[in-house]
């Protein structure tokens, strides 16, 4: 197999999952449908290209003319509109575009990005596909909520799940956010009774909203001008912002997973301290938490998000 010029993920290299990719690869002998599982849209991104590139080269065939993410044999699909969907039209566009002979590779690379989004008339038109997949192409379907997609589509792909690749957000005043979160937390344990302290720990909690928002923003800034330099030449406006909407859902998902890490870690304390509750409360948070990240998914704004989930957490750790 040529050498590859795109390297893993930092956090995948050299991972048993990456080897049997890579094996198989060599072998020729990798499924023809991916299913990449993850906790960061990005490096799962990255992950692809990774091994779109050595796909697409594989036995010198290919050309480094062109970099995965721009070459005319790797097909890209991302959520798109209003509604951050892939629509039946997008399907039907690539299925069209696969049936047509490469142009630069012996082989085709498809990427379905965020491919949870699919609505359901668009999952059943890619499971005809995938039921009797093209001959020399492989598809990647790339998601971090992978029991969102059907269990038809789930079925006939094989599955690689890559945990732990989203990185601490480098913002500045998301720690000291989770760090005051975490006090919260911790005055919420004591008990709220009425009057001024149940006003102090509701105006608390509307405040650490209020931060969410200008935090997320702030990232969001920051990542797109990162990304910016590396897009891909001759998109047209609805793949620019899909691009940018899947900055913003990253980023997103790498905050809420923040917050349950700073929650963990609230927990472990109360737990070393002989507090019988705390693994309760922290299991009610989980959930309330993934209610929340739920309803980020079918675009509800972030803070009224957010917010739900403070307010559960409110009921949570107050309980007796």
């Amino acid at each position: 197999m040529t050498a590859a010029s795109v390297p893993w993920p930092p956090a995948l290299a050299g991972t048993p999952a990456v080897e049997v990719i890579e094996r198989a690869i060599g072998r020729g002998r990798l499924s023809h449908s991916l299913l990449l599982a993850g906790d960061d849209t990005e490096g799962l991104s990255a992950a692809a290209l990774a091994i779109a590139d050595r796909l697409l080269n594989r036995g010198g065939a290919g050309t480094r003319a062109y970099p995965p993410d721009r070459h005319p044999d790797c097909i890209q699909v991302r959520p798109g509109g209003r509604s951050r969907s892939i629509t039946v039209q997008a399907v039907r566009d690539m299925v069209g575009r696969v049936n047509v002979a490469p142009t630069a590779s012996r082989y085709k690379v498809v990427v379905f990005h965020e491919a949870d989004r699919m609505n359901t008339a668009a999952a059943n038109v890619l499971l005809k596909t995938l039921e009797e997949p093209p001959a020399d192409t492989t598809l990647l379907l790339l998601t971090c909520r992978p029991h969102a997609l059907l269990p038809t589509i789930r079925s006939r792909m094989l599955h690689f799940r890559f945990p732990g690749m989203a990185s601490a957000l480098q913002v500045e005043g998301w720690a000291g956010w989770l760090d005051d979160y975490r006090a919260w937390l911790g005055r919420l344990g004591g008990g709220v009774a009425a009057g001024r302290e149940a006003a102090d720990s509701v105006f608390a909690l509307y405040g650490l909203v209020a931060r969410f928002g200008v935090l997320l923003s702030r990232a969001s800034e920051a990542e797109g001008a990162r990304r910016k330099a590396s897009r891909p030449e001759g998109l047209d406006d609805e793949e620019v912002e899909a691009i940018e909407a899947e900055i913003s859902v990253g980023l997103r998902l790498r905050m809420f997973a923040g917050i349950e890490v700073a929650t963990r870690a609230h927990t472990q304390g109360l737990l070393a301290t002989g507090e019988r509750d705390g693994a309760r409360h922290f299991t009610d948070s989980v959930d309330a938490l993934e209610r929340a990240a739920g309803l980020l998914r079918v675009n509800l704004n972030e803070s009224a998000a957010l917010e739900d989930f403070l307010l559960a957490s409110l009921r949570i750790w107050t309980r007796r």
